[in-house]
């Protein structure tokens, strides 16, 4: 679940094809991982709509690199200082995170609050951000094995159970996958369902299995499709791509019902199955857009689309841009001058 509230202030989520630059206060002893949970699916939206849509920068409380638990230190682009600049600021920590809560940073977070449009907890970032009494009268999560401990510190602070929180102009998370959902979140309210979704695919995890039918298709990984027949209903979707599936069909073939199959899926990924399947048949376009030379219409053809005026619409909708200022755009950052 995730808590909204003054939802339209969160400017970090409204809809835009705008670059959004982003600082990372990266503290002492944060696991790697953790910071390759923000970066790397910001990375991938990049690469993927092949437009610069995130920036980030890296900071640490001395400017120096920062010692991380596996003992590689990651180097800073600067020193974080409390400034007027209105970039998001998310802080990340993982452990011993009470030895960088000094009053002077607890200072210039609460500084920083005055002016950032939004700042994030990131797991222990959390602890941080109640310290400088940034969370007060908010609802907050940590990773689940500080929960108690938190709730019991910080009575003036909502502790939740949730993967991630967003409130008004805070941000939190409770580990480093939660990280990745929070991220996944973020670039689906900017850019939509479709690019959030072709990020997901980049982190698919297939573990192995004793039967072949149990493997996880590449669209389900990083959704959080625990429910077989959703995992079922997208696996034939991505099956027929060319000629579309109705609902009804669909949920006969899954064994279930149209309105069940539609529920199941707004539980288990928050979108019902026709914006799935469109995200889905959008990003195979995409590919074939950006990948091939095929027309317009053979690739609508392709992709299930009636025609190429429908395709043009959808893509439009979907990407902010038509398919040719697409192709236009990617020859111009490949053509030497």
């Amino acid at each position: 679940m995730i808590h909204y509230r003054n939802f339209l202030e969160a400017v970090l989520l409204q809809r835009s094809t705008e670059r959004l630059d982003i600082d990372l206060l990266v503290l002492p002893d944060t696991n790697l991982i953790l910071i390759a949970s923000v970066i790397e699916p910001l990375r991938g939206a990049n690469r993927i709509s092949g437009s610069e849509l995130y920036r980030w920068r890296l900071l640490t409380p001395d400017g120096a690199p920062v010692p991380t638990t596996s003992n590689i230190a990651v180097p800073a682009e600067g020193i974080f200082r409390a400034t007027t600049e209105d970039t998001p600021l998310f802080v990340l920590a993982s452990y011993n995170w009470h030895r960088s809560a000094t009053p002077a940073l607890k200072m210039q977070l609460s500084q920083a609050a005055r002016h950032r449009t939004m700042i994030a907890g990131i797991e222990s970032g959390t602890w941080l951000l109640a310290e400088a009494s940034l969370l007060d009268g908010q609802p907050a999560t940590v990773h689940w094995e500080d929960y108690e401990d938190f709730a019991l510190a910080y009575p003036e602070v909502g502790a939740v159970k949730d993967r991630f929180v967003i409130s008004a102009k805070r941000l939190t998370t409770s580990g480093s996958l939660p990280t990745v959902d929070l991220m996944l979140e973020i670039i689906r309210q900017r850019q939509g369902y479709s690019l959030a979704l072709e990020v997901s695919r980049l982190f698919r995890y297939e573990q192995p299995s004793f039967h072949a039918d149990e493997q996880l298709s590449a669209a389900s990984a990083g959704l959080g499709m625990h429910d077989p027949r959703v995992t079922q209903a997208v696996r034939l979707m991505e099956e027929h791509i060319e000629q579309p599936l109705i609902l009804a069909r669909l949920a006969r073939r899954v064994g279930i019902s149209a309105r069940h199959l539609q529920d199941l899926f707004q539980q288990s990924i928050g979108a019902p199955p026709h914006v799935h399947y469109l995200a889905l048949r959008l990003n195979a376009a995409r590919r074939k857009v950006i990948e091939t030379t095929a027309s317009f219409a053979d690739i609508a053809a392709a992709t299930g689309f009636n025609s190429a005026s429908a395709f043009a619409r959808s893509y439009r909708a979907s990407f902010s841009e038509s398919p040719s200022e697409t192709r236009r755009r990617l020859r111009r950052r490949i053509t030497p001058p």
